[in-house]
């Protein structure tokens, strides 16, 4: 049976997806490390790197890297499309039995690897890597942790705030997440709403070694919004209900002035009280069209099938995978 499982290792080949942007210095060492990590669990592997616009020289980094080692591949986006859709990319051309998703900066240990992978032969489909000390500044740390509490509450689920884009996949996950080609992307939630049999284990997470995060916090809202938009329409009902409360409130107000005006023949006065009444209830239509404009545009952009990135180069022997069932991005044949 050792000797077996054994076998198995040696003839799993492992797909790292790594997106890259603003993290050129990184590459040479994370690729080391990621290699001497597979070969140590006596697995095969290839690197699949997606350059997504980095504004450094980190696909002329990638372009040397594949050089040296033909299992190094590279993807250059024609733009930046962001970070979900650059993983996306690179899923579209994996071909592993097993598929890490990792970051380039090097928070995410290379190491831990074999450890997603060994939890992974448990028969599990999905292994997340769970970061409980986390390494980044406070800041970063209270505007991650609001993302999840408001995206909770907006969605009515439960999420882990320590658990980010680090994470093993069985191919047929990989295959299913290929299928879905909304615009609003969003890796760890679409793995999580697929189900398939999944689990998690702690793992160190390592300080940033060059640059900063580029989800700063302007950012970070925009991508709540769109996750939120994409995957809930809480806001809508919630908007439903306080426009009836606010016209319950008002029908009340208004019999209260009609008694006082005919039961104690008290004139009705208040030009201010009526002014800031009329400016609050537009403020709050104007919210309320802004929400149902924000699901309209996700809609018109739904509708409109550009792809979800566009490719300027390849590096490497890859191929998109045959199982995806769709144009490059798009959704029909």
């Amino acid at each position: 049976m050792v000797c077996s499982k054994m076998e198995n290792k040696r003839t799993d080949l492992i797909s790292v997806v790594v997106p890259v942007y603003g993290c050129e210095r990184c590459l040479v060492e994370l690729a080391e490390r990621i290699i001497q990590t597979i070969q140590s669990i006596q697995a095969d592997y290839e690197i699949i790197m997606v350059n997504d616009a980095s504004p450094d020289h980190a696909w002329e980094t990638m372009l040397k890297l594949h050089q040296k080692d033909k299992k190094i591949k590279g993807i250059n986006l024609s733009r930046n499309f962001g970070q979900h859709h650059a993983i996306t990319a690179g899923l579209d051309f994996t071909s592993g039995d097993w598929v890490v998703v990792m970051d380039c900066d090097l928070q995410d240990r290379p190491e831990e690897i074999a450890s997603l992978y060994e939890r992974a032969q448990d028969g599990y489909d999905v292994v997340f890597a769970q970061r409980m000390q986390r390494q980044d500044k406070n800041v970063k740390k209270l505007t991650s942790k609001a993302f999840y509490k408001v995206y909770d509450y907006f969605t009515g689920k439960k999420t882990d705030a320590t658990i980010a884009n680090f994470s093993i996949s069985r191919k047929k996950v990989v295959e299913s997440f290929r299928k879905l080609r909304e615009q609003n992307r969003y890796f760890p939630f679409f793995i999580q709403w697929m189900g398939y049999q999944q689990t998690k284990i702690e793992v160190q997470h390592d300080a940033r070694k060059e640059g900063k995060s580029s989800y700063q916090l302007k950012k970070l809202f925009a991508l709540a919004t769109d996750a939120i938009v994409s995957q809930s329409n809480k806001p809508l009902r919630l908007s439903i209900g306080v426009g009836f409360l606010m016209a319950f409130a008002s029908f009340i107000y208004a019999l209260y002035l009609f008694s006082r005006y005919f039961f104690l023949d008290e004139p009705v006065q208040g030009w201010t009280s009526v002014m800031v009444s009329i400016f609050f209830i537009g403020g709050l239509l104007f919210f309320q069209l802004g929400i149902i404009g924000l699901y309209l545009g996700k809609i018109f952009n739904e509708a409109k099938n550009r792809p979800i990135y566009l490719i300027k180069d390849i590096k490497g022997e890859i191929q998109k995978n045959e199982t995806l069932e769709v144009k490059q991005g798009g959704r029909g044949k």
